[in-house]
Protein backbone atom coordinates (compact mmCIF):
# COMPACT_ATOMS: atom_id res chain seq x y z
CA UNK A 1 0.00 0.00 0.00
CA UNK A 2 1.18 3.49 -0.71
CA UNK A 3 -0.14 5.38 2.32
CA UNK A 4 -1.71 4.10 5.55
CA UNK A 5 -3.27 6.53 8.00
CA UNK A 6 -3.05 5.80 11.73
CA UNK A 7 -5.32 7.97 13.86
CA UNK A 8 -4.59 8.15 17.58
CA UNK A 9 -0.96 7.55 16.72
CA UNK A 10 0.34 9.16 19.94
CA UNK A 11 -1.39 6.60 22.17
CA UNK A 12 -0.04 3.31 23.43
CA UNK A 13 -1.44 1.26 20.54
CA UNK A 14 -0.65 3.98 18.02
CA UNK A 15 2.95 4.17 19.15
CA UNK A 16 3.30 0.41 18.91
CA UNK A 17 1.84 0.30 15.40
CA UNK A 18 3.96 3.25 14.33
CA UNK A 19 7.01 1.07 14.91
CA UNK A 20 5.65 -2.26 13.75
CA UNK A 21 4.03 -1.03 10.53
CA UNK A 22 7.11 0.92 9.49
CA UNK A 23 8.13 -0.11 5.98
CA UNK A 24 4.89 -2.03 5.32
CA UNK A 25 3.53 0.89 3.30
CA UNK A 26 5.26 3.58 1.32
CA UNK A 27 4.16 6.21 3.85
CA UNK A 28 2.63 6.10 7.30
CA UNK A 29 0.49 9.16 7.89
CA UNK A 30 0.32 9.67 11.66
CA UNK A 31 -2.31 11.79 13.31
CA UNK A 32 -3.36 12.81 16.82
CA UNK A 33 -4.15 15.89 18.87
CA UNK A 34 -1.18 15.02 21.12
CA UNK A 35 2.45 15.59 20.20
CA UNK A 36 3.89 12.97 17.84
CA UNK A 37 7.42 14.30 17.73
CA UNK A 38 9.29 14.66 14.45
CA UNK A 39 8.46 12.55 11.42
CA UNK A 40 10.79 9.65 10.77
CA UNK A 41 11.70 8.13 7.43
CA UNK A 42 8.55 7.16 5.55
CA UNK A 43 6.30 9.11 7.92
CA UNK A 44 4.00 12.11 7.66
CA UNK A 45 2.80 13.92 10.78
CA UNK A 46 -0.65 15.47 10.36
CA UNK A 47 -2.20 16.79 13.60
CA UNK A 48 -5.99 16.63 13.52
CA UNK A 49 -8.94 16.94 15.86
CA UNK A 50 -11.39 14.19 14.85
CA UNK A 51 -14.31 16.42 15.84
CA UNK A 52 -13.36 18.82 12.99
CA UNK A 53 -15.03 17.35 9.91
CA UNK A 54 -13.22 19.52 7.37
CA UNK A 55 -9.84 18.70 8.90
CA UNK A 56 -10.62 14.97 8.87
CA UNK A 57 -11.48 15.14 5.16
CA UNK A 58 -8.07 16.66 4.47
CA UNK A 59 -6.45 14.04 6.70
CA UNK A 60 -7.92 11.08 4.80
CA UNK A 61 -7.21 12.38 1.31
CA UNK A 62 -4.65 10.21 -0.50
CA UNK A 63 -4.77 7.28 1.94
CA UNK A 64 -5.12 3.67 0.77
CA UNK A 65 -5.99 2.26 4.19
CA UNK A 66 -6.92 3.56 7.63
CA UNK A 67 -6.23 2.18 11.10
CA UNK A 68 -8.62 4.13 13.29
CA UNK A 69 -7.40 4.16 16.89
CA UNK A 70 -8.25 7.80 17.59
CA UNK A 71 -10.62 8.94 20.30
CA UNK A 72 -11.17 8.41 24.01
CA UNK A 73 -9.96 4.93 25.05
CA UNK A 74 -11.16 4.86 28.68
CA UNK A 75 -14.33 5.84 30.51
CA UNK A 76 -14.85 9.62 30.59
CA UNK A 77 -17.74 12.05 30.67
CA UNK A 78 -20.29 11.83 27.87
CA UNK A 79 -19.28 15.25 26.49
CA UNK A 80 -15.70 14.09 25.91
CA UNK A 81 -16.75 10.72 24.51
CA UNK A 82 -19.35 12.29 22.22
CA UNK A 83 -16.89 14.64 20.55
CA UNK A 84 -14.08 12.15 20.02
CA UNK A 85 -15.83 8.80 19.61
CA UNK A 86 -19.22 9.64 18.12
CA UNK A 87 -18.68 12.74 16.02
CA UNK A 88 -15.11 11.64 15.32
CA UNK A 89 -16.08 8.28 13.82
CA UNK A 90 -18.85 9.87 11.75
CA UNK A 91 -16.37 12.40 10.39
CA UNK A 92 -13.90 9.64 9.55
CA UNK A 93 -16.45 7.61 7.58
CA UNK A 94 -17.68 10.67 5.74
CA UNK A 95 -14.08 11.51 4.85
CA UNK A 96 -13.45 7.95 3.63
CA UNK A 97 -16.60 8.11 1.49
CA UNK A 98 -15.34 11.35 -0.07
CA UNK A 99 -11.94 9.87 -0.90
CA UNK A 100 -12.50 6.52 -2.56
CA UNK A 101 -13.50 4.48 0.52
CA UNK A 102 -10.14 3.04 1.64
CA UNK A 103 -10.54 0.03 3.92
CA UNK A 104 -10.80 0.86 7.60
CA UNK A 105 -9.56 -1.11 10.59
CA UNK A 106 -11.83 0.26 13.30
CA UNK A 107 -10.56 -0.24 16.86
CA UNK A 108 -13.68 -1.34 18.65
CA UNK A 109 -13.55 -2.90 22.10
CA UNK A 110 -14.43 -5.82 24.32
CA UNK A 111 -16.29 -3.23 26.40
CA UNK A 112 -19.15 -3.46 23.90
CA UNK A 113 -19.95 -6.82 25.55
CA UNK A 114 -18.42 -6.23 28.97
CA UNK A 115 -21.39 -7.39 31.07
CA UNK A 116 -21.32 -10.89 29.64
CA UNK A 117 -19.91 -13.19 32.31
CA UNK A 118 -16.56 -14.89 31.97
CA UNK A 119 -18.23 -18.30 31.96
CA UNK A 120 -19.75 -17.51 28.53
CA UNK A 121 -18.12 -18.15 25.17
CA UNK A 122 -19.21 -15.55 22.63
CA UNK A 123 -19.38 -15.57 18.85
CA UNK A 124 -20.29 -12.79 16.43
CA UNK A 125 -24.00 -13.13 17.24
CA UNK A 126 -23.62 -12.28 20.95
CA UNK A 127 -25.84 -9.34 21.96
CA UNK A 128 -24.27 -6.10 23.04
CA UNK A 129 -23.89 -5.69 26.80
CA UNK A 130 -21.77 -2.53 27.18
CA UNK A 131 -20.10 -1.88 30.51
CA UNK A 132 -19.53 1.87 30.09
CA UNK A 133 -20.31 4.92 27.98
CA UNK A 134 -17.00 4.17 26.29
CA UNK A 135 -18.41 0.76 25.33
CA UNK A 136 -21.60 2.42 24.08
CA UNK A 137 -19.51 4.72 21.88
CA UNK A 138 -17.84 1.71 20.26
CA UNK A 139 -21.25 0.19 19.55
CA UNK A 140 -22.11 3.46 17.80
CA UNK A 141 -18.90 3.19 15.76
CA UNK A 142 -19.72 -0.38 14.72
CA UNK A 143 -23.20 0.75 13.68
CA UNK A 144 -21.79 3.60 11.59
CA UNK A 145 -19.42 1.16 9.88
CA UNK A 146 -22.29 -1.21 9.08
CA UNK A 147 -24.41 1.64 7.73
CA UNK A 148 -21.65 2.84 5.43
CA UNK A 149 -21.07 -0.70 4.17
CA UNK A 150 -24.74 -1.37 3.44
CA UNK A 151 -25.38 2.07 1.94
CA UNK A 152 -22.10 2.74 0.12
CA UNK A 153 -19.97 -0.43 0.14
CA UNK A 154 -17.34 0.95 2.56
CA UNK A 155 -15.39 -2.06 3.85
CA UNK A 156 -14.32 -2.23 7.50
CA UNK A 157 -12.88 -4.63 10.03
CA UNK A 158 -14.43 -4.01 13.44
CA UNK A 159 -11.77 -5.27 15.83
CA UNK A 160 -13.07 -5.70 19.38
CA UNK A 161 -9.70 -5.37 21.04
CA UNK A 162 -9.17 -7.31 24.26
CA UNK A 163 -5.92 -6.29 25.99
CA UNK A 164 -3.18 -5.29 23.55
CA UNK A 165 -0.01 -5.11 25.64
CA UNK A 166 3.50 -6.47 25.21
CA UNK A 167 2.62 -9.38 27.53
CA UNK A 168 -0.39 -10.35 29.65
CA UNK A 169 -0.28 -8.60 33.02
CA UNK A 170 -3.05 -10.20 35.11
CA UNK A 171 -5.45 -13.15 35.36
CA UNK A 172 -8.10 -11.62 33.10
CA UNK A 173 -5.58 -11.08 30.35
CA UNK A 174 -5.03 -14.84 30.12
CA UNK A 175 -8.31 -14.68 28.15
CA UNK A 176 -8.20 -11.19 26.60
CA UNK A 177 -4.54 -10.76 25.60
CA UNK A 178 -3.95 -9.55 22.04
CA UNK A 179 -0.26 -9.55 21.25
CA UNK A 180 1.12 -6.66 19.19
CA UNK A 181 2.43 -9.10 16.58
CA UNK A 182 -1.01 -10.69 16.21
CA UNK A 183 -2.58 -7.24 15.85
CA UNK A 184 -0.12 -6.36 13.08
CA UNK A 185 -0.79 -9.65 11.31
CA UNK A 186 -4.54 -8.93 11.50
CA UNK A 187 -4.07 -5.49 9.95
CA UNK A 188 -1.98 -6.97 7.14
CA UNK A 189 -4.63 -9.65 6.55
CA UNK A 190 -7.42 -7.07 6.40
CA UNK A 191 -5.63 -4.95 3.81
CA UNK A 192 -4.62 -7.99 1.76
CA UNK A 193 -7.89 -9.95 1.74
CA UNK A 194 -9.76 -10.16 -1.61
CA UNK A 195 -13.01 -9.39 0.21
CA UNK A 196 -13.70 -7.97 3.63
CA UNK A 197 -17.24 -6.61 3.85
CA UNK A 198 -18.04 -5.23 7.29
CA UNK A 199 -16.65 -7.93 9.54
CA UNK A 200 -16.36 -7.97 13.31
CA UNK A 201 -13.33 -9.77 14.72
CA UNK A 202 -12.46 -10.46 18.31
CA UNK A 203 -9.08 -8.85 18.89
CA UNK A 204 -7.39 -11.59 20.88
CA UNK A 205 -4.49 -13.95 20.44
CA UNK A 206 -4.74 -17.75 20.32
CA UNK A 207 -5.24 -18.00 24.07
CA UNK A 208 -5.98 -21.34 25.70
CA UNK A 209 -8.49 -19.70 28.04
CA UNK A 210 -10.12 -17.32 25.55
CA UNK A 211 -13.81 -16.38 25.63
CA UNK A 212 -14.34 -15.47 21.98
CA UNK A 213 -14.94 -17.42 18.76
CA UNK A 214 -13.70 -15.95 15.47
CA UNK A 215 -14.71 -18.87 13.25
CA UNK A 216 -17.21 -16.69 11.36
CA UNK A 217 -14.23 -14.77 9.93
CA UNK A 218 -12.19 -17.79 8.84
CA UNK A 219 -12.65 -16.66 5.23
CA UNK A 220 -10.08 -13.91 5.88
CA UNK A 221 -7.35 -16.43 6.66
CA UNK A 222 -6.11 -14.71 9.82
CA UNK A 223 -4.47 -17.07 12.32
CA UNK A 224 -3.19 -15.51 15.56
CA UNK A 225 -0.07 -17.27 16.80
CA UNK A 226 0.63 -16.04 20.33
CA UNK A 227 -0.86 -17.54 23.48
CA UNK A 228 -1.27 -15.93 26.90
CA UNK A 229 -0.89 -19.38 28.47
CA UNK A 230 2.86 -19.02 27.91
CA UNK A 231 2.79 -16.45 30.73
CA UNK A 232 0.32 -18.21 33.03
CA UNK A 233 2.93 -19.59 35.44
CA UNK A 234 4.52 -16.16 35.85
CA UNK A 235 1.15 -14.52 36.51
CA UNK A 236 0.23 -17.21 39.04
CA UNK A 237 3.51 -16.57 40.83
CA UNK A 238 3.45 -12.78 40.83
CA UNK A 239 -0.20 -11.57 40.63
CA UNK A 240 -2.75 -12.24 43.39
CA UNK A 241 -5.83 -13.99 42.06
CA UNK A 242 -9.00 -11.88 42.50
CA UNK A 243 -11.97 -13.25 44.41
CA UNK A 244 -14.71 -14.87 42.31
CA UNK A 245 -17.23 -12.11 43.07
CA UNK A 246 -14.94 -9.25 42.07
CA UNK A 247 -15.96 -7.66 38.74
CA UNK A 248 -12.54 -8.30 37.27
CA UNK A 249 -13.10 -12.03 37.79
CA UNK A 250 -16.83 -12.14 37.01
CA UNK A 251 -17.44 -10.00 33.93
CA UNK A 252 -15.64 -9.99 30.60
CA UNK A 253 -15.27 -6.20 30.80
CA UNK A 254 -13.42 -6.45 34.11
CA UNK A 255 -13.00 -3.26 36.13
CA UNK A 256 -14.96 -1.18 33.60
CA UNK A 257 -18.14 -2.62 35.12
CA UNK A 258 -17.17 -0.82 38.34
CA UNK A 259 -16.82 2.59 36.66
CA UNK A 260 -19.33 5.30 37.63
CA UNK A 261 -20.97 7.62 35.10
CA UNK A 262 -18.49 10.49 34.95
CA UNK A 263 -19.94 13.99 35.19
CA UNK A 264 -18.96 16.60 32.63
Amino acid sequence: MNRILITGAAGQLGGMLREKLKGRAGVLRLSDVADLGPAGEGEEIVPCDLADGAAVKRLVEGCDGIVHLGGISVEKSFDLIEAANLRGVYNLYEAARAHGMPRIVFASSNHTIGYHEQTERLDHTAPYRPDSLYGVSKIFGEAVAQLYYDKFGQESALVRIGSCTARPENWRMLATWFSPDDFVSLIETVFRAPRLGCTMLWGASNNDHGWWDNSHADFLGWKPKDNAADFAAEIARTVPRPGPDEPVAKYQGGVFTDEPIHES
